[in-house]
């Protein structure tokens, strides 16, 4: 659902959506094998919540916020011996002191708490790749992807997690992965002070109490996928103790015409549900599902759409688990920003459809656009404004501009509307550039 539209070094992944250790092929050849790369990026970014003060009784007490920003990240990538290999990666975010600190409460670039600049060892890790590449290993603090779980690198800085974890892919088409999260950082997904690495149940979205309950807990995961380039289908199972479990399970149907018609059908069913110290008590109550279906394409003309639709159901647990921990696979939860102030997407249904366009059909390379409607049916029993009121309905509209030159500089323009039922309107938009090497 989110399209990466800030440059960042390709990475030699598994050819499957799952587990990427990384094996950087961009940056600066050192010598003997030794890679140096880098990500710096610049944006300015503004949140118009209807909500200069940060009243309480409208959109949830968000406070109106903006601001400028710069990320660099600078990593050192050792030679491959044996098949091992090792990578460190330290990165910090600075607004050189130009922001205004009373409209920086929600820019999600500092912790929310402590706004101030901050540097990060975003990653550290030993790695191992066969010399087949049907075993690979890896230990340590990565930016890593699964469905659930994973960087969201798509604004300023990723999500990183201390994590271990294996994939085989000694079978063809199919991949077999597993792993243990321990910790994470991301000052935008974590449920704590994103800019330092704190325990997976630390940074989930469950109340205090359950946080304390559950204490410093990781999450354990398995997956298995199947993908033969037509016929791509998953399973992966979670587990958060004292927390609560999460299944997923896709399956997706890709096909191109003759006429140069490409699509892609999927269906998708996610499970959340409580377990351990968090069933034992009432504060968190969790245990909800969501069925999705999609149907996008793209036709050889440069124009191309996506369309979703997602029904939640009547359980209960929906705010303290979607986009925990940076999974945002849903089909039609998604917008151009993780951004919407619905009291609750509990007994909901949410509809998407999309346009884009690739202006190289017409001579422009590497430049595109994207315009988003998102349509959310609430059910007005669960789902309360700030003011009280019952809501029915929730729209957002969303536009993007993404471009590229010279292989290693990306800009981005993105633009957020939203209206909600029993709310103020609330606007967005943020400005990026980057520079990979």
């Amino acid at each position: 659902m989110k399209t990466k539209i800030v440059g960042i070094a390709s990475l030699c992944v598994l050819g499957f959506t799952g587990v990427q250790p990384v094996c950087a092929e961009q940056g600066i050849d050192l010598g003997n094998g030794w890679l140096f790369s880098g990500d710096i990026r610049a944006g300015w970014v503004s949140y118009d919540y209807s909500n200069p003060s940060g009243a309480s009784s409208v959109n949830k007490g968000h406070k109106d916020s903006e601001g400028f920003y710069i990320v660099p990240k600078l990593s050192i990538q050792t030679p491959v011996l044996g098949g091992f290999y090792a990578k460190i990666t330290g990165a910090a975010a600075t607004d050189f002191g130009i922001n205004n600190p009373e409209k920086e409460s929600r820019n999600f670039v500092f912790a929310p708490t402590d706004l101030k600049s901050y540097a990060i060892l975003q990653e550290a890790f030993l790695a191992f790749d066969s010399s087949d590449k049907a075993h690979r290993a890896l230990i340590g603090r990565n930016e890593i992807v699964t469905p659930m779980i994973e960087k969201d690198d798509w604004y300023m800085l990723a999500d990183s997690f201390e994590v271990l974890t294996y994939s085989n892919r000694s079978f063809e088409d199919i991949l077999l992965t597993g792993g243990y999260f321990h910790k994470m950082a991301g000052v935008w997904d974590s449920g704590a002070n994103g800019t330092e690495f704190h325990s997976m149940s630390d940074t989930s979205f469950v109340a205090s109490e359950d946080k304390e309950r559950a204490g410093d807990k990781g999450v354990g995961y398995v997956g298995a996928q199947f993908d033969n380039t037509m016929h791509n289908a998953q399973l992966w199972g979670y587990h958060a103790p004292d927390l609560y479990n999460i299944l997923f399970a896709q399956y997706d149907f890709d096909h191109t015409l003759s006429s140069g018609f490409d699509y892609n059908f999927g269906a998708q069913f996610i499970h959340f549900k409580e377990t351990g110290e968090l069933a034992d008590h009432d504060t968190t109550n969790i245990d909800h599902s969501m069925y999705s279906l999609r149907f996008d394409g793209s036709f050889g003309n440069g124009f191309g759409f996506a369309t979703g639709a997602t029904k939640y159901s009547n359980g209960e647990g929906q705010g303290a688990t979607l986009g925990a921990w940076g999974g945002f696979p849903y089909f039609a939860n998604g917008m151009i920003f993780h951004f919407f102030e619905t009291g609750s997407l509990r007994n909901a249904a949410s509809f998407k459809v999309q346009g884009s366009y690739d202006f190289s059909k017409i001579g422009v390379e590497n430049l595109n656009m994207n315009v988003r409607y998102t349509h959310f049916a609430l059910d007005s029993d669960y789902s309360i404004a700030s003011s009280g009121e019952p809501q029915d309905a929730m729209n957002l509209l969303g536009f993007q501009v993404a471009y590229s030159c010279m292989e290693n500089i990306s800009m981005s323009v993105k633009y957020e509307y939203q209206d909600t039922d029993g709310e103020p309107n609330s606007q967005a938009i943020r400005l990026i550039g980057g520079y990979t090497f």
